[in-house]
């Protein structure tokens, strides 16, 4: 397990919650589902992003990775997970795109759940952070 200090400065928070951008619709294969949503954001730092996908209007699964780790949520496990990508990893399929895997914690990360929230209330004005701040309160 990757152990890591995610311990930031108050500007590097704000700078890093600024900084998602949503990725085009037409670039995200959605299922042909009614009801059904998916939105990518990526950030301005490499291996920073934020994936959502709802039904009608509510998340139903949610993964958040920054510097080769991540939390996520699905409504059929309702609880928060975190895990490590193989994004800084060197080897040969991590240069491929789409190659990202995840292998989760056997203990949770609260300090790195600490820090993703710290980072979604930057943005807890727009109704898709209010809904993911909401996961982490249950």
């Amino acid at each position: 397990m990757q152990k890591t200090n995610h311990k930031l400065e108050p500007q590097e928070i704000a700078s890093l919650g600024a900084s998602l951008r949503a990725i085009e619709q037409k670039f995200l294969k959605q299922r042909r589902k009614e009801g059904y949503k998916k939105i990518w954001l990526q950030g301005e730092e490499p291996y920073f992003d934020v994936f959502f996908e709802f039904e009608y209007e509510k998340i139903i699964w949610f993964q958040f990775t920054l510097r080769g780790k991540t939390v996520s949520w699905d409504i059929r496990r309702p609880e928060l997970q975190t895990g490590n990508t193989n994004e800084l990893c060197t080897d040969d399929v991590s240069f491929y795109a789409a190659s990202k895997t995840i292998e989760t914690d056997n203990q949770t990360d609260w300090e790195f759940i600490y820090l993703v929230k710290l980072i979604l209330e930057t943005r807890a004005e727009e109704e898709i952070f209010t809904q993911a701040l909401a996961l982490f309160n249950k």
